[in-house]
């Protein structure tokens, strides 16, 4: 008998790739905004009047980074529901 048979134990592990997938996209967003923050602090350290550039790419780059981490909760959450089968 294989294990992927019965349906459920298939949504099962769905669902569990899914968890994992929600929890990886949240861990790439906090690394590459930890990044971003440290590489802004960096730079401003270095050539202190450019600050406001820096700052202003650095909260651009951060919320593009967010949106891409919310997406992939989205799509985790669309696995783990069931939606789109």
């Amino acid at each position: 008998m294989n294990i992927l048979e019965n349906g459920d134990q298939v949504m099962d592990i769905a669902k569990m790739g899914a968890g994992i997938g929600a929890g990886l996209a949240a861990i790439g967003a906090g690394i590459g905004i930890g990044r971003i923050g440290g590489s802004a602090a960096e730079g401003t350290a270095r050539q202190p009047e450019a600050a406001d550039a820096i700052k202003g790419t650095s909260i651009i780059l951060s919320a593009l980074i967010e949106g891409v981490c919310l997406f992939g909760v989205v799509v985790t959450l669309l696995i783990a529901l069931g939606i789109g089968k």
